[in-house]
């Protein structure tokens, strides 16, 4: 459900903790009433010293002056007393709420990110995301923590003043009243333009993260370029962007307490002045126009920190929205409902005119058509750019075809459930992703509860076994963050490994040897012919050498298959893929 305003996507989204809301904003109200009680227990002493017997004390039964201290002592004690009481309970209320919002959201929104299409993240930067998931959400649990109790107590503040004041003189009582609905119309004006601003804040702040994370990401290129000068410039107009950004909402809330200020003294000057005239003149009792100065205080300190309050409130809701347009963004690829069991799969894929673009790029397949059978290894060769990795990212579903279908095993992909796809399908590509862990970890990646022994065997047949073994803790090492421990070669075997555990009916390997040494290609390729055995492989490569046992190789070229067939035939045939082999193998130069 979609809303207009933050505020109600974040009623709606916390819908299940409606009893908890509840119990924190009735604590909140207790702690506030019993707050604002200290005045009339002023009042209640006055009027103690002034009428003695006569005070309200006496009209209750407490005749004896002495008596009636005592009892006012102990209904001062019993007073504060259950106004902290209740201001632990409603700190613990909120701050758990705002804890737990926080922890929801933040798993909802990166479990919505995951599944959203690769499309999605083709015009956004990491970091700008990293802001939304960490920034944003903590915006949003500072003010559930503190923020939305202080618009509570100002607002019963407000009320109940307001109610006594009616309530002891109401002569003088509607002049505190008359500043309120200008109050009220000045916020919700002031809100509104302050908004716009805050909105600004937290696109300046996303735009800062995505650089600093692309920056830290790729810092060994920074350092080898020597442009730390010229990414300091970068991140300085960027930090500058955001200090301005922030800067012109300081200046427009910075200037709503004294102006709110000034609203409420004018009607409480003359409450002051009219209801001191009044008790001069002996309409009004000393002890209850020193409780309305009492309360006069108590009104005019809340309200002045109405902006502040009204400040977090915007940065929160400034979040909410960044938040929610996040969950509301809604996956281009539809997940389908026919189940894919593993054991059954047989392994045929057929791309039938198959048509693609990028967006706001030109075609890459028009009419692709490629037959793999079951149990094949195939391979798709040409110069960078030609589609090759589409293909993969086609059959993974990363990506649909605006025409055409691809089929398993003469089932349209579209129709099987993403995640069982997904599973029977083993990926190792060129950029190996390599988790903050252990060797172990990386190499059991989606198994986490694999036996050491299976991992052992699927090390053993990537030849990564013995390497392992050397290091330090063996397969309990960790590798860094990104394996940055970990040459190219050792990250390419161990992601080998990981898909030999995974032992999917459906190999792909994307350039899984295009950057590693001739040695490391000899392992890689000694593993591959274990492994490939019995399922279908569809290799991407540059090297040639790694394909010459190929099944069938696709030479592409602008998007089309210009040539196919074997290694031998490929190399009589004397066209694209020959003169490519020839190059490779130094039998003729680039020139």
């Amino acid at each position: 459900m979609k809303y207009d305003r933050p505020l109600l996507q974040l009623i709606h989204y916390s819908r299940s903790h409606r009893g908890t809301l509840l119990l924190a904003t009735l604590f909140s109200i207790l702690n506030k009433w019993f707050d604002l009680a200290p005045p009339f227990l002023i009042a209640a002493a006055v009027d103690i010293a002034v009428r003695q017997e006569g005070s309200i004390f006496g009209y209750l039964g407490i005749g004896d002056v002495p008596s009636q201290l005592v009892f006012l002592g102990l209904l001062t004690f019993i007073i504060w007393a259950l106004e902290s009481l209740f201001e632990y309970i409603y700190k613990i209320y909120w701050r758990n709420l705002a804890q737990t919002i926080e922890h929801e959201l933040r798993l909802d929104a990166y479990n919505h990110l995951q599944h959203l299409d690769m499309e999605y993240f083709e015009d956004r930067q990491t970091g700008g995301l990293m802001s939304i998931l960490n920034d944003d959400i903590n915006q949003l649990e500072r003010f559930l923590d503190i923020g939305a109790n202080d618009l509570i107590q100002v607002t019963v503040t407000a009320i109940t003043i307001l109610t006594a004041f009616f309530l002891l003189s109401p002569e003088v009582a509607w002049m505190a009243a008359v500043p309120m609905p200008f109050i009220l119309v000045f916020s919700i004006k002031f809100q509104k333009r302050l908004e716009s601003r805050y909105v600004d804040v937290r696109e300046r702040v996303g735009i800062l993260n995505g650089q600093l994370s692309n920056n830290l990401t790729g810092i060994a290129t920074i350092k080898s370029y020597t442009t730390e000068e010229y990414e300091e410039g970068r991140i300085f107009r960027s930090s500058s962007d955001y200090m301005e950004s922030n800067r012109e909402a300081i200046k427009f809330s910075s200037a709503f307490s004294p102006l709110i200020r000034m609203i409420i003294v004018i009607g409480f000057t003359a409450m002051l002045i009219f209801g001191g005239l009044q008790t001069l003149n002996g309409q009004l009792e000393i002890a209850a126009y020193s409780a309305m100065i009492f309360l006069t205080q108590r009104l005019l300190w809340p309200l002045t920190r109405v902006g502040e309050t009204l400040d977090q409130y915007q940065r929160a809701m400034a979040s909410t929205t960044r938040i929610m347009t996040l969950l509301d963004t809604e996956s281009r690829i539809s997940n389908g409902k026919s189940k894919l069991f593993l054991s059954s799969i047989s392994g045929g894929i057929s791309f039938e005119n198959v048509c693609f673009s990028y967006k706001g790029r030109n075609s890459t397949f028009t009419n692709l058509n490629v037959n793999i059978e079951p149990g094949q290894t195939i391979a798709f060769v040409g110069s960078t750019g030609v589609g090759k990795s589409t293909i993969v990212k086609l059959l993974l579903r990363f990506y649909d075809p605006q025409q055409g279908r691809i089929t398993l095993d003469g089932v349209d992909i579209r129709d099987f459930d993403l995640q069982e796809l997904r599973k029977a399908i083993g990926l190792v590509k060129q950029d190996t992703f390599i988790i903050d862990g252990t060797v172990r970890e990386n190499i059991a990646y989606g198994r986490p509860d694999t036996p050491i022994d299976d991992i052992i065997k699927a090390a053993q047949v990537a030849e990564v076994h013995g390497f392992i073994e050397s290091l330090p803790n063996g397969y309990d090492t960790l590798v860094g963050e990104r394996g940055q421990k970990l040459s190219g070669g050792q990250r390419q075997r161990i992601a080998i490994a990981r898909a030999v555990l995974k032992n999917p009916p459906i190999l792909v390997l994307d350039e899984a040897t295009s950057s590693v040494d001739n040695e490391t290609e000899a392992a890689i390729q000694r593993s591959l012919e274990k492994i490939i055995v019995g399922r279908t492989t569809i290799i991407i490569a540059h090297r040639l050498s790694t394909i010459r046992n190929a099944d069938r190789i696709f030479v592409l070229d602008h998007g089309e298959i210009i040539e196919q067939g074997t290694h031998n035939e490929l190399v009589e045939d004397d066209r694209l893929y020959a003169s490519l082999w020839k190059v490779q193998t130094g039998e003729r130069s680039l020139a």
